[in-house]
């Protein structure tokens, strides 16, 4: 599964038909390493998304609408400057390589028409998005600077000239003889696996796709060079034709396939993927479609995992400090349960003071606390007097009875903190928009757990509340998750209503669950449906038997002075289930 180069192949053949001759209305760079170009071709405008992330780098016309900062970036002005109002006169890609070059003819600022091109390298962490000028071949500048102590193969810097990738030896798909076919094969190593002999030797092409040409050349992928036959490297060289054949004919069908349960994508293609047999399989018509179905899920997961480590990591420390102060004090605790024996010593000495001598170490007396009067030994200071030996028991009991009190005050607080620091970190993991992250970290700047940022004020965005999951259960009533606390309170102070539902693991962190009322009766299973919702949301997910806790909405109730997410309830009934993911993706999901 990869943006290799025959998906660039594909990307071209349609990005050339849909936006050539177009201009470039407007650019934007909504993230450090993407930009986005507003281009009006034919009387419709398209969006096309160009990111050198280092884990998802892409290309596509996208129909999804970033959050731009209040003041773009250098790089963004410095492609204004140059593109903007620009005609792309050209789009092609590079030997068949993940690199996609667009020509593009603007005014200079002297008004004299020039061209330059943006070249798009699409290389995992060595990804780039790099303006040069055409008739020069000189950088102008990159969205990622690459100097030589970064390294010393190629740098891209202003005022370079810009270099192709290397090839590594590689050999170009198209035109490739039978005889020259059978050379590299020959060449490669006896006991390597004939598709790594494949995509070792050929640019452009994907461990993928070379286990496609050996599959569509009944070829087991697990067959060795050394193993090839004649006909077996007939097979697979008219494989291999036929399938560059299409791909040079521009004969594309974009496919995606998934696992049984369709909850993760295992690979997807500019081409049809026969490899993987009956799994659930999706067509495409446009490569574009497939690339941002694809992309939009993925990129995001990405950059809220990437935003939300600072966070994970600093509430894990303080968990782990909590959970640490707590062991602490449950010992503490403990040594203060224990303090009437010391309050007996007291009273036992007191009673007795006529029959300790000086300098004695210890006295055995009757426990006349006890029927039986069994004797107990107490063990003396012999600097102080019988009277304060004593008194030593006697503030040692006090001293412990406060203790007890105070402890017992602050493990309820304690144990307070850990829920909810725990409840944080199921709030990180339930995340599924960047603003979401932003909500929790104003929560954690308010309750005084994580420092405000001392960057500069800025000017002030209209706040814009990210929204809770909407889910339709199997009977047609609407369930509520929350996937922070924000959106916990609101769930069950603001949006519920009495005679709705409320759903929480017992004693277990995770989120709120709202089922609305209607005016029938709320059936078994929709209580079950929604019971594996609060599981799957919260730190049992991953448990079976998990009890969830449900309730009329207007049996809970939010403590005065409670930590957000946190709140009290009673009257409720308690139901076992095992979240399945199989079953939660059979719900149908609102956007």
């Amino acid at each position: 599964m990869s943006f290799d180069g025959i998906v660039m192949n594909a990307l071209v053949y349609e990005l050339s038909n849909l936006l050539k001759n177009g201009r470039i209305e407007k650019i934007y760079q909504p993230e450090n390493d993407e930009i986005v170009l507003s281009i009006r071709n034919e009387s419709k405008n398209y969006k096309l998304l160009i990111s050198a992330s280092s884990s998802n780098p892409r290309v596509y016309i996208t129909n999804e609408t970033k959050t731009n900062p209040m003041a773009p970036p250098m790089f963004c002005m410095l492609l204004r400057k140059h593109l903007q109002s620009g005609k792309l006169i050209d789009i092609y890609q590079h030997s068949m390589d993940r690199v996609l070059c667009i020509d593009i003819q603007s005014l200079d600022e002297l008004g004299v028409l020039s061209t330059k091109a943006l070249i798009i390298e699409i290389m995992g962490k060595h990804s780039n998005i790099i303006l040069i000028e055409k008739d020069s071949n000189k950088i102008i500048d990159s969205v990622k600077r690459v100097p030589i102590s970064v390294s010393s193969v190629r740098q891209i810097l202003p005022g370079l000239e810009y270099k192709n990738p290397p090839s590594q030896g590689k050999l170009a798909p198209f035109n490739l003889s039978k005889e020259d076919f059978i050379s590299f094969i020959d060449k490669s190593e006896k006991g390597m696996y004939v598709y790594k002999a494949l995509y070792g030797n050929i640019i452009g092409l994907s461990p993928l796709l070379a286990r496609e040409i050996c599959y569509r050349a009944s070829l087991d992928d697990s067959m060795i060079v050394g193993q090839l036959q004649q006909d077996s490297l007939n097979n697979l060289y008219f494989s291999f034709k036929e399938f560059y054949d299409k791909i040079n004919d521009n004969i594309f069908s974009p496919a995606m396939v998934k696992n049984k349960d369709e909850s993760e994508i295992i690979a997807f293609s500019a081409v049809d993927i026969l490899q993987y047999g009956d799994m659930p399989k999706t067509q495409y018509i446009s490569i574009n479609e497939l690339l941002e179905d694809f992309y939009i899920t993925r990129d995001k997961i990405d950059r809220i995992k990437h935003k939300s480590i600072d966070l994970r990591k600093s509430i894990s420390v303080k968990l782990d400090r909590a959970l640490n102060k707590f062991a602490k004090q449950k010992e503490e605790l403990l040594e203060a349960e224990g303090r009437e024996i010391f309050k007996i010593y007291g009273d036992l000495l007191t009673a007795n003071l006529h029959r300790i001598e000086k300098k004695q170490t210890s006295i055995v007396l009757e426990n006349y606390y006890r029927e039986d009067l069994e004797k107990i030994c107490i063990h003396l200071d012999p600097r102080l007097s019988p009277i304060q030996n004593a008194q030593k028991y006697y503030k040692k009991y006090n001293k412990l009875k406060n203790a007890y009190q105070l402890v017992s005050e602050q493990i309820i607080k304690t144990q307070e903190e850990i829920d909810y620091l725990e409840n944080v970190l199921i709030s990180l993991e339930n995340c599924t928009e960047l603003r979401e992250i932003e909500e929790i970290r104003e929560e954690l700047v308010n309750e005084g757990y994580v420092k405000k940022s001392s960057s500069k004020v800025k000017k002030k965005e209209k706040e814009v509340y990210s929204s809770p999951l909407h889910f339709i259960s199997s009977d047609g009533y609407d369930i509520f998750v929350g996937k922070n606390n924000k959106q916990n309170d609101y769930l069950t102070l603001k949006l519920s209503s009495k005679e709705d539902i409320w759903m929480h693991t017992k004693n277990i962190p995770g989120s709120h669950i709202i089922i609305k009322a209607k005016d029938s009766q709320i059936s078994e299973e929709t209580i079950i449906e929604a019971a594996m919702l609060a599981a799957y949301h919260s730190k049992a997910k991953l448990s079976s038997n998990v009890p969830v806790d449900y309730t009329e909405r207007k049996n809970v109730k939010k403590p005065s002075g409670a930590k957000p997410g946190m709140v009290i309830y009673d009257y409720y009934n308690t139901v076992y289930v095992t979240p399945e993911k199989e079953l939660i993706n059979k719900l149908t999901k609102l956007e």
